[in-house]
């Protein structure tokens, strides 16, 4: 249906309001609107509101079936991906994951294993529609050695097809160790990544926050952190970021992941924490399927009471963005998924109640990811802009979000891709002694 290469027009499209900046068109309740978009030399060299009278003789008509921009995927692991076969979680806890984890990079991840699992990952989110990620390298000693030059290589390798960036993942004791975590803050500097790690309520939190802020500041890196990924009432580290961030004048652009408990604490709690973190100008992605998979797991096999989500209803009404990502695939953290956005914001409307109004939740998978990611002109439809959307078949939400759409067609610059998903068995030989 779409050319793989060429100009051409699609007509009678429905785009949504949230994702089409300057689009002068009658939007219904959802948000959509009828258009038509002509694409020429890889850019979307035109978008106007449908006209039945104005339809070129030439043009595709798409019949009303969605049409949006390419995702933007801001949290994920690539580098654990798809080591489930391997190392499975035993009883599907936070500690099993991170048990398990920890294991299986000691004794398996070698460059070639962490680069295999990788390309792997990336093929699957590509031919999903993901135009840029972002994943988080466990980077405690010695794996920093082994997966930053991996990470380096494999950003060229699909330089052009995904925007790719890279966190350090640690746990925020090793910042103590100040002259290996400046080597470390050096190293994610030269290869322009974000320094990133997982804070937990250790009694010297807030100074080493200040460290890691310091060397952001010393660096100009953007922070990324992990945050509060537990039930515990006490768990207020989000609170402690922004805090941190306020008496450092920090002026990048700070995420935080996970933030879990913040959906447990008292509500007196929960507005001084949002109003700090709104202060400080955080914003904050939200994991619903791996949080929704570990969050108040059981022992004794009782039935979950609470979804795992943080508060990105509230913080949304406080300006701060939002966003919800991959976060892990087929690894001990989550046994599942394939980096498939679509998944992600199908399953975070149905956990999160991204509907009823669907308003402009959709930013949530597109440009309000792409801005915390500095990316300028992605996860819109406009005109000027790159040619890199999907089109699906579902002409309205409750189609689009009732299937997996896994006949989408994926266009990036102007051109329908290749959408074959690579086989499980590729990995089979990672996956025995």
């Amino acid at each position: 249906m779409i050319p793989t290469s060429g100009s051409f027009h699609l007509a009678n499209v429905r785009v949504h309001r949230s994702l089409t900046p300057g689009l002068t068109a009658t939007f219904d309740a959802d948000g959509f609107a009828l258009a038509d978009i002509t694409v020429a030399d890889g850019k979307i060299s035109g978008i106007a509101a449908h006209k039945k009278s104005k339809t070129l003789a030439d043009a595709i008509d798409l019949a009303g079936r969605i049409v949006l921009p390419c995702f933007v995927d801001c949290h994920t692991h690539i580098d654990k991906g798809h080591i489930w076969p391997r190392k499975p979680n035993p009883d599907g806890s936070f500690m099993g994951a991170l048990n398990a984890t920890g294991a299986d990079r000691a004794a398996r991840w070698s460059a070639e294993d962490v680069a295999r699992r990788m390309d792997f990952s990336l093929r699957s989110a590509y031919a999903h529609g993901t135009r840029a990620l972002r994943t988080h390298l466990d980077s405690v000693p010695p794996q920093e050695e082994i997966s930053w030059p991996v990470f380096e290589a494999m950003r060229e390798k699909w330089r052009g097809r995904i925007e790719l960036q890279a966190a350090c993942l640690l746990g925020i004791e090793g910042v103590r160790d100040k002259k290996w975590f400046e080597r470390l803050a050096k190293r994610v500097a030269a290869a322009k990544g974000v320094l990133g790690v997982v804070t937990y309520m250790v009694p010297d939190l807030e100074e080493l926050l200040d460290k890691v802020f310091a060397e952001a500041i010393k660096h100009g890196l953007d922070l990324d952190f992990h945050a509060d990924e537990t039930d515990d009432v006490a768990a207020i580290s989000l609170k402690k970021i922004a805090e941190a961030a306020l008496w450092n004048g920090f002026e990048g652009n700070i995420l935080v992941g996970h933030c879990c408990s913040l959906a447990r604490q008292p509500d007196l709690d929960v507005l001084d924490t949002l109003d700090k973190v709104a202060k400080a100008g955080l914003a904050v992605v939200s994991l619903p399927m791996c949080n929704l998979y570990l969050q108040d797991r059981r022992a004794d096999q009782t039935t979950p009471r609470w979804r795992g989500v943080t508060l990105l209803h509230e913080m949304k009404a406080r300006g701060i963005p939002v966003a919800v990502a991959s976060d892990n695939t087929r690894d001990p953290f989550y046994a599942y998924g394939d980096l498939d956005m679509l998944e992600v914001y199908r399953m975070a409307t149905r956990i999160l109640h991204f509907d009823h109004p669907v308003g402009d939740w959709p930013q949530a998978v597109a440009s309000t990811p792409a801005k915390v990611m500095r990316l300028d002109g992605v996860g819109t439809l406009a005109t000027g802009g790159s040619a890199d959307f999907i089109v699906f078949k579902g002409r309205s939400w409750t189609e689009l979000l009732s299937r997996p759409e896994s006949d989408r067609i994926v266009v990036r610059d102007g051109k329908a891709i290749d959408r074959q998903l690579p086989d499980y068995a590729e990995l089979d030989e990672l996956m025995v002694d």
